[in-house]
């Protein structure tokens, strides 16, 4: 499929308008479709004509325009068989499908497919920065997930109709809305997480390249990517699975969840587990300049604190001096 680029410059709105607009529906937006034009290097407009000189005749001829636009999706790899098109396509309707189409032909949205029943779903994607965490999700069933930095979390548009499955790629907590119908299951790559109704943080993308479940409420299915290996995990216990090997243990950190509370607590874990627990939470980077610093014992609660302020705390106790390199602080004794 050719890659594409243009998908983020108009709005939902305007690809109904431009629909709209190549149907004869509306022509008032003469700017709208020169942005459109201006964009369009697969002569969408073009292929577009010719699909309406086919309505010369008082009735469309169907199946003679489908084959025309088939041919088109099939040359771009966007289906890979012939779907049925039903006979009581009125024209206004015929259209409107045919002009959507193409124009999702010409500045592709990822995946476009068109089944029996004729244009079928699309995908939601969201997605976090590298500064930004704990965005609500809120799912159609009324399940919630929370994002961490640097995740994309997808579904399709029709979820929760016939099933409830999302993929995940970073790290995320969700609140799932109980459905013994439709199981809820979560794609995180080398591992899949299935439940009912429960709680659980979900981690695709550890260094080691294994799949990390901590379930807080309920239980969770994970399950290897090959399907021959299950990993039935109870709250409180942590889940590790990937191609080779699978583990649970009970979660003994009780700042797991701090990406998503915010709330740090030691009683006596050095500064070295403290800087970790600082990058994750509140993307920090720390660097000691002499490595006895990160053997130094840390007691106080870190709760949502400016990064200057955490610094400057962490330097008074300790009678340390720091300096700021672009966006990582250096620590050294005085």
């Amino acid at each position: 499929m050719n890659e594409m680029k243009n998908t983020g410059k108009f709005t939902d709105r305007e690809w109904e308008e431009l629909s709209s607009i190549l149907s004869d529906e509306q022509n008032d937006n003469g700017d709208l479709l020169g942005r459109f034009m201006a964009e369009d290097s697969h002569n969408t407009i073009k292929y577009w004509k010719e699909l309406r000189e086919m309505n010369n005749e008082k009735e469309i001829n169907v199946d003679k325009a489908w084959d025309k636009l088939y041919s088109r999706l099939n040359e771009n790899g966007l289906i890979d068989k012939k779907p049925v098109v039903s006979r009581r396509i009125t024209g206004t309707t015929w259209f409107r499908i045919a002009a959507a189409a193409l124009i999702l032909l010409s500045v592709g949205t990822g995946l476009f497919y068109l089944a029996d029943s004729g244009i079928a779903s699309r995908k939601t994607v969201v997605e976090t920065s590298e500064n930004q965490k704990n965005l609500q999700v809120t799912l159609p069933d009324g399940s919630n997930i929370y994002l961490n930095r640097n995740t994309i979390l997808s579904y399709q548009k029709n979820f929760g109709r016939d099933d409830r499955n999302v993929t995940l790629s970073g790290e995320a907590f969700f609140d799932i809305a109980p459905d013994t119908e439709k199981p809820f299951i979560v794609d995180a790559g080398k591992a899949s997480v299935k439940v009912v109704g429960t709680s659980f943080n979900v981690i695709s993308n550890n260094h080691d390249s294994a799949v990390e479940v901590y379930v807080k409420t309920g239980k969770v299915l994970l399950s290897g990517d090959t399907g021959n290996r299950n990993l039935e995990i109870e709250p409180g216990f942590v889940g590790t699975m990937d191609t080779r090997s699978s583990d649970k243990k009970v979660n003994n950190d009780p700042n797991y969840m701090s990406w998503n509370t915010g709330l740090l607590f030691y009683d006596g874990q050095t500064l070295d587990v403290v800087f970790r627990d600082l990058k994750r939470v509140y993307n920090m980077d720390i660097v000691a300049d002499d490595a006895e610093i990160l053997e130094l014992p840390w007691t106080a609660p870190i709760i949502n604190q400016p990064d200057e302020t955490i610094i400057r705390v962490i330097c008074n106790v300790f009678a340390l001096s720091y300096s700021k390199d672009g966006n990582v602080y250096h620590l050294s004794k005085k």
